[in-house]
């Protein structure tokens, strides 16, 4: 790819560094029955490793240039649908609708400026999409797994946690990448929560981000609009008062005072 015009626009850092393209697979625990979803294949490195264990793999790519060298890199396979396509715009229901599977993960280096729009259509879509092994930027992995009381917990991090068991798998160096990039990596692994336990799903996701409205107010000032006498009656039993800010609560009394209020 030495002669390749690298977009900056499209957040391409092409991944490069074998073991770890080979520590992504291990944790994916792809096999036979398992359709693939890949955002942003690049050249095809972590394609091509995909391919040998998938049943099939539907690859998202936005950039046209990369067309004719993804069939070329890929060309012993058959087992893939390439798509040039943005995934935040694609009707992914109907592309997959054709395939036979067991069950499907997203395994991807995604582009670090749709990170979130990526996993929010996820999740808005309802994509039957199982587990998730994607690379992103550190800052951001933290964040996705930060803990109650920490300055990176947020209100994606509550949304995210309710739907996804989430953990970080391991961090990766920026040398790892061409271009090299200015910030360092890491692989998070989402796996999808059965059970549904808010009354209603909207209202949570609404609650939620209202707790957030303002991270340096309190719950009062923020949720001025809910039933505040209510909301302080129920944080009581967990010693907490509507004086609190949202980040000192768990994702068990978002869950609770949502179910209660709605």
């Amino acid at each position: 790819m030495s002669n390749f015009h690298y977009k900056k626009s499209l957040g391409q850092n092409f991944l490069k560094d074998e073991l770890v393209l080979d520590k992504i697979i291990e944790e994916s625990q792809i096999d036979e029955n398992t359709l693939v979803i890949e955002i942003g294949p690049g050249a095809g490195a972590l394609s091509y490793k995909i391919l040998k264990k998938a049943k099939m793999a539907i690859l998202y790519e936005v950039d046209t240039r990369l067309e004719k060298i993804l069939y070329k890199n890929l060309d012993e396979f058959s087992n893939f649908k390439l798509i040039m396509k943005d995934f935040l715009n694609a009707d992914v229901m109907s592309d997959i609708k054709d395939y036979q599977y067991k069950k499907i993960y997203l395994i991807a280096n995604l582009p670090y400026y749709i990170t979130t729009p990526i996993i929010t259509k996820i999740m808005k879509e309802k994509l039957p999409i199982s587990k998730l092994v994607v690379m992103v930027q550190k800052e951001v992995a933290d964040r996705f797994t930060a803990l109650p009381n920490t300055k990176s917990y947020g209100s994606f991090t509550v949304l995210l946690n309710y739907y996804y068991n989430v953990r970080k798998l391991f961090d990766v160096d920026k040398s790892s990448f061409e271009p090299v990039p200015k910030v360092d990596s890491s692989v998070i692994e989402l796996i999808k929560k059965e059970d549904a336990v808010v009354k209603n799903v909207d209202f949570f996701i609404n609650f939620v981000r209202d707790c957030f409205q303002y991270k340096r107010k309190n719950l009062k000032n923020n949720l001025y609009k809910y039933d505040l006498k209510k909301i302080d009656k129920i944080l009581s039993k967990y010693g907490l008062n509507i004086y609190a800010r949202a980040e000192s609560l768990t994702l068990e009394i978002f869950i609770i005072l949502a179910n209660e209020l709605c």
